[in-house]
């Protein structure tokens, strides 16, 4: 069984920047896609990026990119979400998750395990 540990969430002024972090154990190699999703206050969850756990795809929201770069470490069986040029739009509950098929990457229901989450808020 995956279990999940997000990281790195904080306070920041618009414009800055902020890297979360996904450590992940007891990862099975069927495990092939990792994504990044948000929830703000009264709203649902939204997809915010997905990558293959080789590195080798990677994917945005209209939203989030050329400001967000998803990465993984596999020597640390990390999945980092670096955030540049943030907004106060960015303020979030960010959430790591894993799953199997990248052709649902963006639908939430394709994603079997969850972190706890890590809160982002974006001062304007």
């Amino acid at each position: 069984q995956v279990q999940l540990v997000e990281s790195g969430g904080g306070l920041v002024q618009a414009g800055g920047s902020l890297r979360l972090s996904c450590a992940a154990s007891g990862r099975a190699f069927s495990t092939s896609l990792m994504g990044w999703f948000r929830q703000a206050p009264g709203k649902e969850r939204e997809f915010v990026a997905a990558i293959t756990w080789r590195g080798s795809s990677t994917y945005y929201a209209a939203s989030v990119k050329g400001r967000f770069t998803i990465s993984t470490d596999n020597a640390k069986n990390t999945v980092l979400l670096q955030m540049n040029s943030l907004k106060p739009e960015d303020t979030a509950v960010y959430y790591c998750a894993s799953g199997r098929y990248w052709v649902r990457r963006e639908n939430p229901d394709e994603y079997d395990v969850w972190g706890q989450g890590t809160q982002v808020t974006v001062s304007s």
